[in-house]
């Protein structure tokens, strides 16, 4: 699903250390910028770069509209050469961005609970996710409870502000520097039996670990899910076939998509574990 591509050149307007090797970076875009749903990605490209030839994907983690321009968010980590170059861009610094792009989370009609689960920087699209949640509760009242896994307290992204935004906050430290002392599929695994079938919905972005050991709870509780993948991407548009996972076709067949064209958000369920 795509919503209105294009490319736009936007300006830094701020680029922090939110966390050891974290950054938050807000960036000026012009108002005809399409608004990304939750789940949805943009492709950023460093100006004057001829040595970085490819763009970085990054997820939408907060965006905002005002009357001569709009504003997106990028939670980020420093991983490479790559975006250790993003780290060092300061207010006013140029940006080319391609989005908004990919297939959103879907949130069905009848969905009274949301759980929202995260390790490390898979919680950029879950906390987009949870304010487009919390700005539509005119329309639906929708509870969440998010789980948000990180491998220390050192990388634990904003705790605070995302339990503002939330129901109940689940916080789970492999090192058990902080909250639950594990993985935070742990405590969500025993909570699950209180969530009901029929209405609770649960959407996760984490590490693939995370993810398959979420597939393999949620066949001993068949909660519905969507889950947004972490995969490394070189177009960002399907043409180069990088990203490709395996998946369930609608015939049972296996086949194989593109997570930055046909995702990044999938049906777990579809998901093939090779």
């Amino acid at each position: 699903m795509q919503h209105g591509k294009f490319v736009m050149m936007g300006s830094v307007e701020s680029n922090r250390e939110v966390q050891d090797g974290h950054f938050l970076m807000s960036v000026r875009l012009p108002p005809a910028f399409a608004t990304p749903l939750p789940g949805q990605f943009i492709l950023s490209h460093l100006k004057n770069r001829g040595d970085i030839l490819l763009g970085r994907p990054f997820s939408v983690s907060g965006f905002h509209r005002h009357a001569h321009h709009v504003q997106i968010e990028i939670l980020y980590r420093v991983a490479g050469q790559g975006t250790r170059l993003f780290a060092r861009l300061r207010a006013g610094d140029g940006l080319d961005i391609l989005g908004p792009l990919g297939r959103p989370f879907e949130i069905p009609t009848g969905i009274k609970n949301v759980i929202l689960v995260s390790g490390g920087i898979g919680l950029a699209p879950i906390r987009y996710l949870l304010t487009s949640i919390r700005a539509m509760e005119s329309e639906r009242a929708l509870r969440t409870d998010v789980y948000m896994g990180a491998k220390t307290v050192d990388e634990l992204l904003e705790p605070e502000a995302i339990r503002s935004l939330c129901d109940e906050l689940q916080v789970c430290t492999d090192d058990c520097s902080m909250g639950h002392p594990g993985l935070v599929t742990e405590p969500l695994e025993k909570a699950l039996k209180s969530y009901s079938l029929k209405d609770t919905l649960v959407c996760a972005c984490g590490p693939l670990g995370m993810v398959r050991r979420l597939s393999e709870i949620l066949t001993q509780h068949p909660l519905a899910c969507q889950v947004s993948l972490e995969e490394r991407m070189a177009c960002g548009v399907g043409a180069c076939l990088g990203c490709a996972v395996a998946v369930r076709g609608e015939n049972g067949e296996k086949q194989y998509q593109r997570v930055c064209r046909e995702g990044p958000v999938f049906n777990l369920r579809d998901i093939l574990w090779e």
